[in-house]
């Protein structure tokens, strides 16, 4: 009976895992599309205008915001691991993403201040 009902909680584990983690990799993808067409969009309009803008920290910001929903869905598959293979393939995957993410920060940082830097006046 216990075993029967335990059975029963993985499987809605696994189901509910599957759900969270597939819904947070497609929340990830959207906001690269739009974070992608805002920055083309705002991009195209500064050339227009001919007026500075840095499509870097723009597009950087939505990635980095992606990237976090997509390791928060890579988090949650954890739960549904069965074997050590798919671990160390995880394991890697979120290592990947970490370190995509470090180097967003840091391309946005160093493009902040290029952009800090431009808009002081001269003496």
């Amino acid at each position: 009976m216990l075993e029967n009902i335990i059975a029963h909680y993985k499987d809605a584990l696994y189901i509910l895992a599957e759900i969270s983690a597939s819904t947070l990799e497609l929340i990830g993808i959207l906001i690269i599309i739009i974070g992608s067409c805002r920055a083309l969009v705002r991009l195209v309009k500064s050339v227009v205008k001919k007026q500075p803008f840095h499509v870097v920290v723009d597009l950087g910001k939505a990635l980095s915001l992606a990237l976090e929903f997509k390791m928060g869905a890579e988090i949650i598959k954890t739960v549904i691991i069965h074997n050590l293979e798919e671990l160390a393939i995880l394991g890697v995957v979120i290592i990947i993403r970490a370190l995509l993410a470090f180097i967003i920060h840091w391309e946005i940082r160093i493009e902040g201040k290029g952009k800090d830097d431009e808009s002081k006046p001269s003496l």
